[in-house]
């Protein structure tokens, strides 16, 4: 078995089937944690006495205590599952002793980012039909907008296209807030409801997503000094450097493309209409006038400069909010230019 494709995850969680220990990792933290809730649902069902939680320093420091929990039977009969949180490759001693031991128990382990080359994750992807390999990692495109859907769907609502495309533009770096805004747009519009837009504006955009929205618009028109103060807002409300950075991308990606329009001979009107998904309504004018003081080769220098602050982000040490201020203002300052140009 080892790891799972993409498309065998869904059924898997549901029926884990002869599978004693399960790896579920990756960068999204909260996609992690929803996943292992199914497993843990679909095993233990809600009955106390077959689940339990192992802290990670105890799995580490024993070896043979997670095979002896999945030995044990459960008291109310049934499978047990247990399960570690916040697993690290200092466990793999401990699921290889898992695999080699017996009984009808299924452990689970939740971990970040592993290196493949390596540790747990190398030692499972290669081992036999008991184990399984999940990886979890952040949602983009239509993926993340089918996902949404998903979601809305389980809340009895749904939503207009246009909304779910803006709502994936700002919900993709971590499954439980996706989940969590769109059990909000949901109480929002109440049951059976259908989202728009603007139903979507107000129930979602709120604290740093707005303000961060606010300093990318500002940035890509060349004001850096609001910029500045609304990236400096979103900071306080708890923006992530790194998302501050892919967000700033997904702009210029988009810019790009509708300026590839225009030099082609479109208007700046309809090339902002054109792209897909469809720029947010209220969001227009904003991108309309930004779109006015880039060529494409800027934007494209603009779109590598990005790259390499998320890289230094991950890779050098230095502060990761001192990294994502820079890119922004030199995105303003590239703006500024072209404007004046």
């Amino acid at each position: 078995m080892a790891k799972l494709d993409a498309r065998r995850i869904a059924g898997f969680l549901a029926d884990p089937g002869a599978a004693r220990l399960v790896l579920v990792f990756g960068e999204d933290g909260g996609l992690v944690r929803e996943r292992g809730d199914s497993l843990a649902r679909a095993v233990a069902g809600d009955d106390p006495f077959r689940l339990v939680d192992v802290p990670r320093e105890a799995a580490a420091k024993d070896a043979t205590l997670l095979a002896a929990e999945a030995a044990t039977p459960a008291l109310t009969g049934g499978r047990r599952l247990v399960r570690v949180r916040d697993a690290t490759d200092g466990l793999a001693n401990a699921a290889k002793a898992v695999l080699a031991g017996a009984g009808p128990g299924i452990v689970l382990l939740e971990a970040g980012s592993l290196d493949g080359r390596k540790g747990l994750r190398a030692a499972l992807e290669k081992a036999g039909p008991e184990a399984a390999v999940i990886a979890c990692y952040a949602e983009t495109g239509a993926a993340l907008e089918a996902s949404i859907v998903g979601v809305l769907k389980e809340y009895g609502v749904s939503a207009e296209p246009s909304a779910v495309a803006w709502m994936a533009q700002r919900l993709g770096e971590d499954r439980l807030l996706m989940r969590r805004e769109c059990e909000k747009l949901a109480l929002y519009v109440g049951a059976g409801g259908r989202a728009t837009e603007e139903d979507a504006l107000a129930s979602l955009s709120e604290g740093s997503s707005l303000d961060l929205d606010a300093a990318l618009s500002a940035a890509s028109e060349g004001d850096a000094a609001r910029a500045d103060a609304a990236l400096e807002a979103a900071f306080a409300e708890g923006a992530v450097s790194v998302a501050v950075i892919r967000g700033a991308l997904r702009q210029v990606q988009r810019l790009e493309a509708a300026a590839l329009l225009v030099a082609r001979g479109a208007s700046v009107r309809d090339a902002v209409e054109g792209l897909r998904p469809p720029v947010f309504f209220k969001a227009r004018p904003a991108f309309e006038r930004a779109l006015r003081c880039w060529r494409p080769e800027a934007l494209a220098a603009a779109g590598e400069m990005l790259l390499e602050a998320e890289r230094r982000t991950k890779t050098t040490g230095m502060p990761d909010r001192a990294v994502a201020r820079a890119a922004v203002m030199g995105l303003a300052r590239e703006a500024l230019r072209g404007r004046r140009s």
